[in-house]
């Protein structure tokens, strides 16, 4: 595995956990927690730009499988 293919994979590790988060904070604003929402769309802004990381690794490579 190469470097790039590597840290491939742990940028998948944390979109995944921020995708987990996102979800997390979402529910906590469903169930009334003001500060919920503005932390969900926080943390989907990082997940975006994880995810446009790995896009720009793997170009021209096989498609992510999220």
């Amino acid at each position: 595995m190469t470097d790039v293919e590597e840290l491939v994979e742990r940028l998948r590790s944390v979109e995944e956990a921020l995708r987990d988060l996102a979800y997390d904070r979402l529910r906590a604003a469903a169930d009334g927690d003001p500060g919920g929402a503005a932390d969900e769309k926080r943390i989907l802004k990082a997940r975006r730009a994880v995810e446009r990381a790995i896009n720009a690794l793997t170009s021209g490579a096989e498609p992510p499988d999220f």
